[in-house]
Parts: C-alpha cells; structure tokens; sequence
C-alpha cells in the first residue's frame, strides 16, 4: 500500500469509528479497529463537547458524526482527490484557523491538508475544541505516518509554509495583513439563501425547515435569507417550520429569541412570527438567530442576476428548479466532500504550494 493509500484508508477506518456515533444511537461495534482504546474515550468528548458550548447539544453532535462518517466512504475519498495529483506534493506545514460555529467545522480543511500528504498546526477556536484532538489521536493509532504531523495549538502561529483561516469579515481583514506573505485561503462570511417560487409543495416546507434550524442557524450553509414572489402567503412556510418547535426549548435559543423580537418591537418593525421564529423584510443576508429575512422579487432574471453579483456573499442557494447548481431543500448539512467553503478547491491549492 503506497503513502496517499494508507492515508486514504485512515479516513475511512476514522468514517466506520464515527459510525458508530448518531442518533439512533451510540451502539459499539466490535468489528471496528481501536475500538477498545478510543470507543468510551470518545462518548466522554462528545459529553465534554455537550456541556462545554450549549450551542453543541447531543443531537447536533451526532449529526455532525453521522455526516463525517458518510463523507468519509472510500467511494466518496476516491471520487473526490480524482482529479488531484496528491501523489507529488512537498510536505509542507499548513497551518488552520477554525472557525467553532458548528461542531468539526474545520475538518474539512483539516482532512485535505493530511490527505495532500503535509503536516498540519491547528488553531483551534474555544467553542469546538473536544472533538477534533480526539480523534486526531485515533488517526495516529491506524497510520504511523501521522504521528508528527498533527500539531495543535493555542498560542500565537509561528514557522508554517500556508494557512488556511475562517473568520468573520472582520478578522478576514487581519487575516489578510497578517498573512499576506503566505500562500492562504480566506473565509469570511457567507450566508444560504432559499428562492420560493410557487412551484413547492408540503414536503419541500417541511425539509426547508432542516435548512433553517439544523445547528440553530449558526453555519454558513444554514438558511437565513428567503427570496419570495410578491404575493406569496407565508403561511406555507410557517407551517412546513412548525415540526421544529421544540427548538424554543433550549435555553440559548430562546434567549436570542426573546432579545431579538425585543429589538424588532422596539424599532418597530414589522416582523410575522410563530413563537420560535420570526421573519423579517431585509435586504441582508445575515439574519439573527431565531430570525430569518426575506426580500420580494418580481422577475427570475433579475433575481438570478442579483445573486450571481452576490455570489461573494451566498454558500448555498436552496431551490427547485429555478437556478444551476442548487441544493435540493433540506440537503444544505449534507455537503459532498467536493463541495468547497466559499467555492475555493482546496486540494488544488494544497497540491500547489
């Protein structure tokens, strides 16, 4: 087995671990490797995770393992590098600023840089630390070739080759002026859009509603913004939201809930809302959690023209039929491993530097 195969088979042995973690279930599979060392070890992170960021609950972490154990197939890895040549590629050390919005939020990047064959330093961000180390661990254990390439760290970056950093619009800017002199790859914020056009039935509302709330509404690939026809009735809408009302259950949630109707109620605007949602006529993309905007339109041309020109500000555009390389509703959490953060192929960038 050549070294890009070996690391290939790592991730997939890390994809069967984490599939034993979702949320029919956490059942332990005696059929999968290290499971005595890393099985019980990894239930305490998970918990750790829980009660250490509330945003984190039981079932969005099991959500984020499911996904990463299905992206994780050999299928999947294999379909993906396809069109790289990982074969050639210097070891370089790339270091990683995570975001910690949503939970293994940064493992995409992560994933690439050991796949390309370089070392990583991570940074990670306080409010998603648990889980990433943890599992680094496991990779080390399925292939030696790992142990002195992972590297995490909570102090200042210091002698890296490239970096690739998520952040605001804001810290983009010092992203941007810190690392200029590095080959780097820059998020900054994106939000998902859903066109409504009059063509969607019950069960299109209803998966819209996993779009909306899956982690609270916290990742870019999360919808916060609605484009609607003029004389659209919402109440389709509110009624395809309904089947996620227990999310005002948590504490968190309805304390934005409460604070940002305050906001509205005080400026006066006009908002329609169900007690755990509110929508809001904005032209923003970035909503307030428990708040979704929407903007009217009246012609499909000009819509499509206006979110090509947008297009630095959209990760997902959620739709039936309406525009080239839309996500079907309730798929936005489901991303293949070749759907890049912001469109930026990063195996071509990691195979370059």
């Amino acid at each position: 087995m050549d070294k890009i195969e070996k690391r290939i088979d790592s991730f997939v042995k890390l994809g069967q671990f984490l599939s034993q973690f979702s949320r029919q279930g956490i059942d332990r599979n005696d059929a999968i490797s290290l499971n005595e060392m890393f099985f019980d070890g990894f239930k305490h992170q998970l918990k750790l995770a829980e009660e250490s960021n509330s945003w984190f609950t039981k079932e969005n972490l099991l959500f984020a393992c499911e996904n990463w154990s299905e992206a994780l197939s050999l299928s999947n890895i294999q379909k993906w590098i396809s069109e790289e040549n990982l074969d050639n590629t210097s070891n370089k050390k790339v270091a990683i600023i995570m975001a910690g919005n949503i939970p293994l939020v940064g493992f995409h990047d992560f994933l690439s840089v050991l796949l390309s064959g370089h070392s990583v330093l991570v940074k990670l961000s306080s409010n998603d630390k648990h889980l990433l180390p943890f599992l680094a661990k496991y990779l080390e254990f399925t292939n030696e070739d790992f142990k002195g390439k992972i590297e995490f760290t909570s102090e200042k970056l210091e002698n890296f080759d490239a970096v690739i950093a998520t952040g605001s619009d804001n810290t983009s800017r010092y992203f941007e002026y810190y690392f200029k002199d590095k080959p780097n790859i820059i998020r900054k914020n994106r939000n998902s859009v859903a066109v409504i056009t009059g063509n969607e039935n019950e069960s299109d509302f209803n998966a819209l509603s996993e779009d909306v709330f899956r982690y609270f509404g916290l990742g870019c690939r999360s919808v916060s913004k609605l484009f609607v026809p003029r004389e659209f009735d919402f109440d389709a809408f509110f009624k395809g939201m309904f089947q996620k009302q227990d999310i005002i259950n948590n504490t968190k949630y309805a304390n934005n809930y409460d604070y940002n109707k305050a906001v509205y109620l005080m400026s006066e605007f006009d908002i329609l809302e169900n007690g755990f949602l509110m929508i809001k006529e904005d032209e923003s993309y970035a909503s307030p959690i428990a708040s979704v905007f929407y903007e009217y339109y009246d012609n499909s041309d000009d819509l499509k023209i206006k979110l090509y020109e947008d297009r630095e500000k959209i990760q997902c555009i959620v739709a039936k039929d309406f525009i080239e390389n839309e996500i079907k509703f309730g798929q936005t959490q489901h991303p293949n491993l070749w759907d890049y953060a912001d469109g930026v192929n990063t195996l071509k960038f990691l195979s370059t530097i």
